[in-house]
């Protein structure tokens, strides 16, 4: 047994830290999860093999990280909330699991349920849930005991190319159900004591107390996330800022704020622990400091909440500082192995933060451009090329997670960090002494400083190249990309050496496939209840509709389709089509407009959508026009400057006089800025022929003013219809009857019972139905009798809501193409599968 010992290969903590880290990262790329029983017989068949030492220390760790995060998942996946019970009246008793986040419109907060019950029959459902509170909620405090009335509905997100996967969100925050709270039974609550979330308690008193000594302004957002880790009073605005300036690092709670207290606090203990003699000769001063540093750095991740991001600053930065106290010396790259493995021992699913990626990959960078080298003299120099380094290592990855990366960030950053690092200490002394004795006056002088901070910042974003926006790129884009930028962070001396620079030329180069000539491309686009859809030829894009918008100022122009536009790497729309005014079909147009040019706007409503664009919008652009003069003569030119609330007051002013100027002349020319759309309209694109069958010259508003738009590709037709209803589908079959064959129609009204009709259904014959609709909503689309008709018909059909966004493609031979479902293309572990919404359609 010595001898095989001896003849066994030693291998180092960085192979087993990257051992297990690969195997807890690994789980989650699967799209289902394994059964059980494979897990522990893998598990088995691991120990087993490292008993008899037929396996190495790292493929050991391997297994054991891969079923370290089965485990974690299996509190998520193996008692899931029931599709049964979605959006049906439960009632749940629990506790308040999180600083509730309270808005003019609703209260939101995480809710752990301990019991629950369905007209009165117990459930074994229990876990955390993602609560609203939509009127008159009181005074919520973490860790209080509730009995809710609530409806809920397993975790469903919007499902489209380069959008936010919010179903992966919610399964990274443990979230089992999302609902809101039924106030028609009165709200009881059971227990005020915090029970086990004192911390927070004390958290959301100190968030309170903070509040009522700020001002309402930017010192009111950003102390809280720089004290208490609660960033729940950003606005979209500010971090539009933060984003463009690359500065969103300095306002999460992270290795960086943590390494900073850390780092002052190791620097004072180590000084005074000196000037004591009689101490330092018991204990080394390092040592000590390296216990002070530890506690200074668990004391402030407590006060941001233990969040993810501070946990894994934490956990980095007790590698390092124990292996001081153990008098250890540990290399640079086992202490970064072992701080990973410990990250995803604590918490498997860390993998699943870009953070995680970015805070690794930094430090990583750093030791690869900087570590067992002779930097550059002076501080400022080196500082200059740390800088350098994270934002040329990073750029794949920012690019490939975000879409986009900040032009100015090293630049941005070689004076804002160090400022920040003076700034941070300022900020939590001064928050102390107005929570120890209540003195505001250093308080308020932190505010104004960081108001000129913000202000400086605001100032850096507004300028156009700030950022650039990319669109998507094949997988293999990215390696080559990084690999490109570690060959110019090598060191000098190695050969070829510049060929970094052409490595990353595909980065920039590259452009996402356009249709081919006489060929259409057709995104409906998955915005929940509501429509959407890009439409695409050549050289040309037309927007069908904008999806719903909401009173907290979210809407799905902004968050799917300008997304979406960006990932083709599209930046202008040759022509927006809003059917009608009604919200689920235009909330998103202001949204969209402050993030796409448009060359041209149809509307069945245009005076509706006029009154939109020249309110105040809720998002924020700042110097794009909202709509770009057309290169086309056939078409009138029309211009409209961003009228968005300024994110900043030093350039309100100069934003406000630019939307007026450019309202003006948009609003100067005959019939405003958005046209109407009318039968007998009709234009040809690269091969392909576009027609508006309705509204006619007839005054008509609401559904039946809807744009009615035929497209027709060699023998191939598309049919969108809007919200036309029974009566506009009857004056069709009169009118244009022998326009409305079809291959493909889009639903109208979402499958509501007042549109396709039997009549209508027969003269369109399609071969696919396509329906735009929310999982589960509240109007019960489509309708029975609609699901029915279009069985009855033979059609095939898909629906938004169990397939997310539905591709299709015809080529100049007419020939119709259907994509795989996108929620089955990006299937995961945590991806919800609903039911179609026509049990027996298909793929045509």
């Amino acid at each position: 047994m010595r001898d095989r010992l001896a003849a066994e290969p030693r291998c180092g903590l960085t192979a087993i830290g990257l051992g297990f880290a690969l195997g807890a990262g690994g789980y989650f790329i699967a799209a289902d999860p394994p059964p059980d029983l494979a897990v522990a017989a893998l598990l088995l068949l691991a120990v087993i093999g490292r008993l008899l030492q037929r396996i190495s220390w790292p493929l050991a760790a391997l297994v054991l990280g891969f079923c370290w995060s089965h485990l974690w998942a299996c509190s998520l996946l193996c008692n899931p909330f029931p599709d049964a019970l979605a959006q049906q009246d439960v009632t749940i008793v629990g506790r308040i699991a999180s600083l509730p986040d309270v808005t003019a419109e609703r209260t939101r907060f995480l809710f752990h349920v301990e019991r629950m019950s369905d007209a009165g029959t117990s459930s074994d459902f229990d876990g955390r849930v993602r609560l609203s509170w939509y009127k008159d909620a009181p005074n919520l405090k973490v860790g209080e005991r509730w009995r809710f009335k609530v409806r809920l509905k397993t975790p469903h997100g919007f499902m489209n190319p380069g959008g936010f996967d919010y179903e992966r969100w919610l399964f990274r925050q443990q979230v089992k159900a999302t609902g809101y709270v039924r106030t028609q039974v009165a709200p009881q609550r059971l227990d005020a004591g915090a029970g086990r979330y004192w911390l927070d308690r004390w958290r959301q008193g100190l968030r309170e107390r903070l509040l009522e000594a700020l001002p309402t302004g930017v010192g009111s957002a950003l102390v809280p996330a720089l004290v208490i880790g609660d960033r729940g009073a950003l606005t979209p605005a500010q971090w539009s800022v933060f984003s463009r300036t690359g500065t969103s690092h300095l306002i999460a709670i992270s290795g960086l704020h943590v390494g900073l207290v850390s780092a002052a606090l190791f620097v004072l203990a180590r000084r005074l622990w000196v000037w004591a003699p009689g101490l330092a000769l018991r204990v080394a001063a390092p040592r000590a400091a390296a216990v002070a540093a530890l506690l200074a750095a668990l004391v402030y991740a407590a006060l941001a909440g233990f969040s993810v991001s501070t946990q894994r600053a934490l956990l980095m930065l007790a590698v390092v500082l124990l292996a001081i106290v153990a008098g250890r010396t540990l290399r640079a790259s086992s202490a970064l192995s072992l701080a990973l493995a410990a990250v995803l021992l604590i918490d498997p699913a860390a993998v699943l933060d870009y953070g995680f990626w970015l805070s690794f990959g930094a430090v990583a960078v750093l030791l690869y451009a900087l570590g067992w080298r002779l930097g550059p003299p002076g501080w400022i120099a080196r500082w200059g090329a740390a800088q350098w380094a994270v934002a040329l290592g990073l750029l794949p990855l920012l690019i490939a997670f975000f879409g986009r990366a900040s032009v100015i960030a090293p630049l941005v950053n070689l004076i804002a960090v160090p400022l920040f690092g003076l700034l941070l200490p300022i900020i939590l002394v001064a928050s102390l002494a107005f929570l120890i004795t209540g003195w505001a006056l250093p308080l308020l002088a932190v505010d104004w400083l960081l108001d000129q901070g913000y202000s400086l910042l605001a100032a850096a974003a507004s300028l156009p190249w700030a950022s650039v926006s990319l669109g998507g790129r094949p997988d293999w884009v990215w390696l080559v990309a990084g690999f490109g930028a570690l060959l110019l962070l090598a060191p000098r001396g190695l050969p070829g050496r510049w060929l970094g620079a052409v490595l990353l030329l595909p980065l920039w180069l590259l452009r996402p496939p356009t249709p081919a000539p006489g060929s259409l491309e057709v995104t409906l686009l998955d915005v929940g209840q509501g429509l959407a859809a890009v439409i695409r030829t050549q050289r040309h894009t037309l927007v069908y509709d904008t999806g719903p918008g909401f009173r907290s100022g979210f809407n799905t122009g902004e968050a799917v389709i300008a997304p979406y536009l960006q990932h083709l790497g599209i930046s202008t729309i040759d022509l927006l089509m809003v059917s009608h005014a009604d919200q689920d079909h235009a909330g998103g147009v202001q949204g969209l407009l402050a993030s796409v040019e448009a060359r041209r706007i149809l509307s069945g409503e245009p005076d509706e959508i006029e009154r939109m664009l020249e309110g105040e919008p809720s998002a924020v652009s700042v110097t794009k026009p909202l709509i770009k003069p057309s290169v086309e003569p056939s078409i009138k030119p029309s211009v409209e400057q961003s009228a968005e609330q300024s994110i900043e007051q030093s350039i309100e002013q100069s934003i406000e006089q630019q939307r007026q100027q450019a309202a003006g002349h948009a609003l100067g020319r005959e019939g405003g800025r958005v046209e109407s759309c009318r039968r007998g309209q009709q234009w040809h694109w690269d091969g392909v022929d576009f027609a508006v069958l309705h509204p006619t010259d007839l005054v008509e508003d609401g559904n039946n003013s809807s744009c009615v738009l035929r497209i027709v590709v060699g023998e191939t037709a598309l049919l969108w219809p809007g919200d036309a209803e029974a009566s506009v589908e009857r004056r069709l079959l009169q009118q244009a009857a022998g326009a409305l064959p079809a291959e493909v129609l889009i639903a109208a009204h979402h499958g509501s019972a007042s549109s396709t009709t039997q009549p209508f259904l027969s003269a369109v014959s399609p071969r696919l139905v396509l329906f735009s609709m929310g999982w589960k909503n509240r109007f019960g689309f489509p309708a029975e009798s609609v699901r029915e008709r279009v069985i009855a018909s033979g059609a095939a059909s898909l629906d938004t809501a169990s397939s997310g966004a539905i591709e299709l493609s015809v080529d100049p031979e007419g020939e119709l193409r259907v994509a795989p479902a996108y929620r089955e293309r990006v299937n995961r572990l945590w991806r919800h599968h609903p039911a179609p919404a026509v049990p027996t359609g298909g793929q045509p």
